[in-house]
C-alpha cells in the first residue's frame, strides 16, 4: 500500500496545478490468496493484489465528476484528478453529492494489526487434511465439491481537500466447507460450513469440518413432507440472509428512489414483534474485520434500526441524510451514484418472552438451515418470498431431513409473527443472531 500521507500530498499539488479547490480520494489495496483442493489434489491456487481509488472533484459551479483508477502513483493521480474535473461539467444538478460531515470527525485509534500471511502450501496442507477428514467422516460422503480456505489483507484510505485522511488495515482468514453424499438408490444430500478470525492459526477449522460433518449426516435420512402451515424456527444464517434480501426496509436510499417497503413517515411504527432488536452495528466485537469509516469518510457506529420492534431508523449516507435532516451512520460505498448498504447485523432480545421455546421439546416445528436462490425467490418490492430451503422436521428433538421444500410468506408479516428469539447468538458472515422462531408459515412440500 502506497504510503497514505504521499497521496495526500500529491493529490493536493495535483488539484492546486489544476486549479481544483474541492476532491475527495477513497482507496483500497485487497492481498488475497486462496486455495482449493479435489478429491486430496490442489484443484486451484489463486493469489492477487487489487488497488483501486475513487476520485472525485467538484467544479467551480459545485457539480461533481467521478473517475476510477488503479494507479496511485504521482502521474495516475493527476490523469484521475483531470478527468473527473473533465466530467464534473456533466455532473447532476440535484442532490449533488458532498463532502461528509464527519469525515474530520476523530476516531478512536485502534491497532492495525495485519498477520503475516501463511505460505501457500501450508493453505493447502491444512484444507487437504480438512478434506480428508470430511470424507472418512461417513462413508456416505463421496466428495467436498465446494471447498476454500482464504487469507487476505486489505487497507483502506479516505482523504479530502478539508484535510480529512483516515486509514486502517486489517487481516482475514477463512474456510468454508460443502460436502456431498451419494448412496444407493437416494437421492444426494450435501451441506455446508463456514469460518472465519483474523488469522490462520486462530482459525477454527475443526469446528468448521464437524460442523460439516454433522449436518451432511443429518440429511441421509429424509422424508417427504406434507403441504401446510407449520411453526418454523429459522436458523441465524437463514434469517439473516431473509433480512438481507429486504434490506431495502432500512435503506435511507432505497426510500428515496421509492424502492423500498418503508417510508420516511415509518419511523416510529411497529413494524415487528416486539421481542426483536436489530441493530446494524460494525464495531460489534465479533465482527472480524471491521471497517471503522465507510467510503465517504464517516466513521461507522452502532445504529438502531429496530428497537423491541420499533422501526428505529434507517442506514445513511451523508447525501441521504442531508435530505432526512439526520446525520449520516458509516453506510456509504462512494461512487458516482452513492450507494448505501448494511455492514453488520447484529440480532437480539431485550423483552422476556411468554414463554421459553426449544427444539428438544417442541412438536413438528420446521427447523429452516439454509435458504436458496434469494435473488430469485425474493420480490424486495412487494415483500413476499417463496424460496427453497434445505432443514428439518423436528419433534422433541428428533431432526428428520426434509427432501424437498419450499417456503413462502410475506416479510412484514414474518417480522410481526415471531414469537421467540432464543438467547444463544451465532456469528455468521452476515451478522450476530440466534435461532428465530415464526409462530406460522406456509410450506410446500409433496
Amino acid at each position: 500500500m502506497p504510503n497514505i500521507n504521499e497521496i495526500a500530498n500529491s493529490a493536493k499539488d495535483n488539484a492546486g496545478k489544476l486549479g481544483i479547490k474541492k476532491f475527495d480520494i477513497y482507496g483500497s489495496t485487497v492481498d488475497d490468496t486462496s486455495v482449493q483442493v479435489d478429491q486430496g489434489e490442489p484443484k486451484q491456487v489463486k493469489a492477487s493484489n487489487r488497488s483501486g481509488v475513487t476520485v472525485r472533484v467538484w467544479n467551480e459551479d459545485n457539480t461533481m465528476g467521478v473517475t476510477s483508477t488503479t494507479d496511485v502513483d504521482p502521474k495516475g493521480l493527476e490523469l484521475a484528478l483531470k478527468t473527473a474535473y473533465e466530467a464534473s461539467f456533466f455532473g447532476v444538478k440535484e442532490n449533488v453529492p458532498d463532502f461528509s460531515p464527519e469525515a474530520t470527525v476523530p476516531i478512536a485509534n485502534k491497532p492495525q494489526d495485519k498477520t503475516p500471511q501463511a505460505p501457500v502450501a501450508e493453505l493447502i496442507e491444512r484444507l487437504l487434511v480438512a478434506e480428508k477428514e470430511l470424507l472418512a467422516a461417513h462413508p456416505a460422503i463421496k466428495g467436498v465439491p465446494y471447498n476454500g480456505l482464504s487469507q487476505r489483507d486489505i487497507d483502506r484510505f479516505y482523504l479530502n481537500s478539508d484535510g480529512a485522511v483516515r486509514t486502517e488495515s486489517h487481516s482475514l482468514a477463512s474456510v468454508y466447507l460443502y460436502s456431498k453424499t451419494e448412496e444407493e438408490g437416494k437421492k444426494p444430500r450435501s451441506a455446508g460450513a463456514f469460518r472465519i478470525n483474523h488469522s490462520l492459526d486462530n482459525l477454527d477449522i475443526n469446528g468448521c469440518i464437524k460442523e460439516t460433518a454433522d449436518k451432511t449426516i443429518s440429511h441421509l435420512n429424509y422424508e417427504k413432507i406434507k403441504t401446510g402451515k407449520y411453526r418454523v424456527v429459522f436458523s441465524p444464517e437463514a434469517f439473516l440472509s431473509l433480512l438481507g434480501g429486504f434490506s431495502n426496509l432500512f435503506n435511507a436510499q432505497s426510500i428515496l428512489d421509492n424502492q423500498s417497503l418503508s417510508t420516511a413517515d415509518d419511523l416510529g411504527k411497529q413494524i415487528a414483534s416486539p421481542l426483536l432488536s436489530v441493530f446494524d452495528d460494525a464495531l460489534h466485537p465479533a465482527n472480524v474485520g471491521a471497517e471503522s469509516f465507510d467510503g465517504e469518510g464517516t466513521p461507522t457506529r452502532q445504529v438502531s434500526l429496530i428497537e423491541n420492534g420499533v422501526l428505529k431508523s434507517f442506514l445513511h449516507s451523508a447525501g441521504t441524510a442531508k435530505r432526512f435532516n439526520t446525520q449520516p451512520t458509516g453506510n456509504a460505498s462512494i461512487g458516482a451514484k452513492v450507494s448505501v448498504s448494511p455492514n453488520f447485523y447484529h440480532v437480539f432480545s431485550t423483552v422476556t418472552p411468554e414463554e421459553e421455546l426449544s427444539l428438544e421439546t417442541a412438536e413438528n416445528v420446521i427447523f429452516i438451515d439454509d435458504l436458496q436462490a434469494l435473488h430469485a425467490g425474493v420480490k424486495a418490492l412487494q415483500g413476499s418470498f417463496s424460496l427453497p430451503f434445505d432443514g428439518w422436521l423436528v419433534n422433541k428433538g428428533v431432526r428428520t431431513s426434509i427432501e424437498s421444500a419450499t417456503v413462502a410468506g410475506d416479510f412484514l408479516e414474518v417480522l410481526k409473527s415471531i414469537i421467540y428469539v432464543e438467547k444463544e447468538p451465532e456469528l455468521t458472515p452476515g451478522g450476530v443472531c440466534p435461532k428465530i422462531w415464526v409462530n406460522e408459515l406456509s410450506i410446500t412440500g409433496e
